[in-house]
């Protein structure tokens, strides 16, 4: 399992590097923020780690949720 994770962590990096890697962003309306959470190394890993950041923002009471993955 760790050699995934070193491997996992070059693999990033080198996105990364060439730009190529994956975001979350959420803006929120109140307070009037906007978060980037990442990098992923595919548009998948983006999509499917959303709902925690959603949930955790929700839980401190954030409201007027926006939600993109970009590149």
């Amino acid at each position: 399992m760790q050699l995934f994770n070193v491997a996992k962590e070059f693999f990033t990096g080198f996105l990364q590097a060439i730009g190529k890697q994956w975001w979350v962003e959420i803006t929120t309306a109140e307070p009037r923020c906007t978060y980037y959470f990442g990098p992923f190394a595919r548009s998948k890993e983006a999509h499917t780690a959303r709902p925690g950041y959603i949930e955790d923002l929700q839980g401190e009471g954030a409201r007027g949720i926006q939600v993109q993955v970009r590149q």
